[in-house]
């Protein structure tokens, strides 16, 4: 019986990580396949390799702390408590993913499991406060970071590494040989090729970041009941993790790309750094990160900072994006002249902020962000308080 439980518990634990690979894949890469500098399949490729490392190298150590610190007593993870436990976090990111919106998976397991504590009164409230003050600040942090990058500082940044794709691909193979090589096609330029690496290695960041933080998401339960070992769980979880981000993630590829704001590379170069770093720093504090709300922030921040940037005095006196000033332009309000709004000959260099911040689809992703976690914890309250079986 033991023997089908924890057959049963693995395959609930892959169910999760399949999941994490649809939700944490978007955030990631979404940036640089909506700016197309990859494919999907190519970041779904990625993000299985770069998560799988991060899971590997520094992702037990978060394993250990979310199956140990956030509860009072580990005993509470039983294997039949750690099964319903990780099922709640596999439909509640399910959910997140049938709609296309990358939902946090750091949150939606936290949750689970503290309505698991909750319920049977060993949840350790200073952990648990310490985490969701982070989750509330980073956010924030993110958003304004990205705001005033957009507003005050993207046109300069956008000068200096703007990056037009070129009409062919970035790359072409080489069969000449007996293994395929990579060489730069003709049309491709020095800056378009920079720029595409480095939005891409910040996407692997990402990604390995996920790895660090996300892979307790979906095995923790299990190795804290002592039921499952630390290095088979990791591998199980980011074989699931690579099948989940070749299927299921295309859609919040899509969300994190392009229906959430329209993102140049310069702009997806921009929120992938942003969020990476904050994502690192939580994860060197020790906090469960919730990049996916991090980089949602990042995403909205930057575009409503672009959408509302004001004309400098150097763009207006050099007549970018507009007809260039008059000198007698002083003189036109002695002789009865209408002066247009300052700025308002330049207003087509200033982005319509229905193109860059889409408010519908920004209110559907925060929504299901809450909502996800709330499936999962109050799943796990209700039936660890009031299902007999369990007996707290």
């Amino acid at each position: 019986m033991t023997s089908l439980l924890l057959v049963a518990g693995v395959l609930v634990a892959m169910f999760v990580a399949y999941n994490i690979g649809g939700s944490t894949t978007g955030p990631a890469f979404g940036p640089a396949v909506g700016a197309g500098a990859i494919s999907k399949p190519v970041a779904a490729g990625l993000m299985g390799v770069f998560f799988f490392i991060g899971a590997w190298t520094l992702g037990r150590n978060v394993v250990t702390k979310l199956g140990t610190e956030l509860v009072v007593d580990p005993g509470i993870f039983t294997l039949e408590s750690s099964i319903v436990v990780l099922f709640f976090i596999g439909i509640a990111l399910l959910v997140g993913n049938l709609f296309g919106v990358p939902a946090s998976t750091s949150m939606t397991a936290v949750g689970a499991i503290a309505g698991l504590a909750l319920a049977g009164g060993v949840l350790d409230f200073a952990v648990m406060g310490q985490i969701v003050v982070w989750w509330v600040v980073s956010p924030i942090i993110g958003f304004w970071v990205s705001l005033i990058i957009g507003r005050y500082f993207y046109a300069r940044l956008n000068g200096l590494i703007a990056i037009e794709r070129s009409t062919g691909p970035l790359l072409d193979l080489d069969r000449s040989g007996v293994v395929p090589v990579p060489r730069v096609h003709r049309t491709t330029n020095r800056r378009e090729l920079v720029g595409t690496f480095t939005v891409v290695a910040i996407g692997c960041l990402m990604a390995f970041s996920s790895g660090t933080s996300n892979i307790a998401n979906a095995v923790a339960p299990l190795v804290g009941s002592g039921e499952l070992a630390m290095n088979p769980a990791i591998v199980l979880g980011g074989i699931a993790v690579a099948i989940g981000s070749f299927t299921i993630a295309r859609r919040t590829l899509e969300t994190m790309g392009s229906d959430l704001t329209e993102l140049p590379l310069t702009a997806a170069i921009v929120v992938a750094s942003v969020s990476s770093t904050l994502v690192v720093f939580l994860s060197a504090l020790g906090i469960p990160a919730s990049f996916v709300i991090i980089a949602t922030m990042s995403i909205v921040g930057l575009g409503w900072g672009r959408a509302t940037r004001p004309m400098t005095g150097s763009e207006i006196v050099a007549g970018e994006g507009g007809a260039p000033i008059r000198v007698d332009a002083l003189a036109a309000e002695r002789e009865g002249e209408t002066l247009p709004p300052i700025g308002a000959e330049d207003a087509d260099d200033i982005p319509d902020p229905g193109a860059l911040f889409k408010p519908v689809m920004t209110a559907r992703v925060v929504l299901m962000q809450n909502v996800v976690p709330a499936i999962a914890t109050a799943g796990a309250y209700l039936t660890f308080r009031f299902v007999p079986i369990f007996g707290f």
